[in-house]
């Protein structure tokens, strides 16, 4: 906690500082060239991967369930578009009954190749950490399983909670005589949901990817700042599509494809600006306070 204090001291100290030497570490680390290669096969990964997670969790909720659950908040990673990924998954699923073996071990190939290449590039963010520990093949190898797996539960759970609350919305409650509907109240809770589930996945995330052992309040640091980033990404992403944007006048029938890749591409690219904010931190807690004053000052 004391080395804690110290790193935050030196941040509330030089805010501006700090942000400059994030972004300054970022562009050495050619951060937009590997938000480029994280959003490519992120995009190739998220249909197998969503219809693994739904062939499996079908066995335990109805599909229609799941499908709705998955629209809803597939809106916190690619807005305004949820609805056509929604569609493509119910297609494959509708004729689920022609996966074989081959095409089941091809998709989770697929699955698996954004969270390595995610682990790659957290291993040039934090590659003072690969220095010191290299992580064992046969660990990464099962990482990205366990994060399938993982994600799983994660929309079983918020499947089941989602039920719930919407379950509220469709009850009223009587304040002095005048009944008053829990309509508004259910849809604030279902985006507080949200909002936390994303939180607490970017959080696993940076908690599990980099190598060593991680402080878990560093990745909290990292995704409350990833998560506050995204939103309000999000939101401008989702008024400029629906106000400003000509996209489909340009790309016709691609502007699905281009509006994800779009989506995907900023997302990833928020997702590694929090880990080099984290990066950032654990560095001005090793250094010397002018040491890591010089550097968070311009040339």
């Amino acid at each position: 906690m004391k080395i804690l204090g110290r790193t935050a001291m030196k941040v509330f100290a030089a805010p501006g500082g700090f942000a400059l030497a994030v972004v300054k570490q970022f562009r050495a680390n050619q951060g937009i060239l590997l938000a480029g290669a994280v959003a490519y096969y992120t995009l190739l990964s998220l249909i197998p991967l969503l219809i693994l997670i739904l062939l499996a969790l079908s066995h335990l909720v109805p599909e229609d369930r799941l499908l709705l659950t998955l629209a809803e908040y597939l809106e916190f990673v690619v807005p305004g578009q949820s609805t056509a990924l929604v569609d493509e998954v119910r297609k494959f699923l509708e004729h689920k009954e022609v996966v074989g073996s081959i095409l089941l071990v091809t998709m989770l190939f697929f699955s698996a190749l954004a969270f390595t290449i995610l682990e790659n590039a957290m291993s040039v963010i934090f590659y003072h950490r690969v220095k010191i520990k290299r992580r064992h093949f046969m660990v990464s190898a099962a990482m990205p399983y366990l994060f399938i797996l993982f994600l799983g539960v994660g929309l079983l759970i918020v499947t089941v909670l989602s039920g719930a609350l919407q379950s509220i919305g469709t009850r009223s409650i009587t304040i002095l005589g005048q009944p008053r509907s829990l309509d508004q109240l259910s849809i604030f809770l279902l985006y507080l949901l949200g909002v936390t589930g994303e939180m607490l996945l970017l959080t696993a995330i940076y908690f599990v990817m980099p190598v060593g052992r991680l402080f878990f309040r560093h990745a909290l640091i990292g995704g409350v700042t990833a998560t506050l980033l995204w939103e309000i990404m999000r939101h401008m992403l989702a008024w400029y599509y629906t106000t400003m944007s000509q996209i489909q006048v340009v790309y016709g029938s691609l502007t699905t494809a281009v509006v994800v890749l779009l989506s995907v591409e900023i997302g990833a690219l928020v997702l590694l600006v929090g880990a080099q904010v984290i990066a950032e931190y654990e560095r001005i807690g090793r250094e010397p306070v002018e040491t890591a004053g010089r550097s968070m000052k311009l040339d």
